[in-house]
This record gives C-alpha cells, sequence and structure tokens, in this order.
C-alpha cells in the first residue's frame, strides 16, 4: 500500500514539473516571452526616435520657410530671383589621364 501511495505522489508530482517546465505557462515560454518583450521595446524606441524626427520635420515645413526653401534649393535644384547658379566640376579620372 506504502507503494502504491509513493508511486501515485510521484506520478502527481511529475505532472506538476512537466507543466512547470513545458507546459503553456511554463518558466522556458516565460523567458522566451521576456525576450520578445525586449526586442519589441527595442524596435519600438527606433521608431520612436524616427518618428520624433518627421514630426519636427513637419512643424518646420508647417511653420517656416527655411525648411521648404532647404528642400527646394537641395532636391529641385532651385534658385531665388537674383542668384546666380555655379556648378564646381572636379576632375575625373579620364581628364587626369589625358594630361599625365
Amino acid at each position: 500500500m506504502k507503494i502504491l501511495i509513493a508511486a501515485l505522489f510521484l506520478s502527481v508530482l511529475a505532472i506538476l514539473q512537466y507543466d512547470l517546465w513545458f507546459g503553456d505557462g511554463s518558466l522556458t515560454a516565460a523567458w522566451r516571452l521576456e525576450k520578445n518583450i525586449a526586442e519589441q521595446q527595442q524596435q519600438n524606441a527606433q521608431l520612436q526616435v524616427r518618428n520624433d524626427a518627421l514630426a519636427a520635420e513637419v512643424t518646420d515645413l508647417k511653420s517656416g520657410l527655411a525648411a521648404i526653401e532647404e528642400r527646394a534649393r537641395s532636391e529641385l535644384g532651385m534658385i531665388k530671383q537674383g542668384e546666380t547658379f555655379v556648378q564646381i566640376i572636379g576632375q575625373n579620372s579620364e581628364h587626369k589621364d589625358q594630361t599625365d
């Protein structure tokens, strides 16, 4: 009888330990979730930095003409009235080979 009770006790203990280590709410599942949370928090921080930069750019575009002017100059090649456009071309490799 004692052996039967001991076997039953060990069986229950084994089942409980299995759930603790390998079941749905196991320690390995909790560790995996903590790792996923840390990765997601890092990704969120990177996206927040990007969003802040975009929000600052939107604010600049809405409030000031300097940002609009800078974009027009750099992206569209526009100049103000009365300005002279000067493009400086460096020596390329073909020109260097011919002069040597």
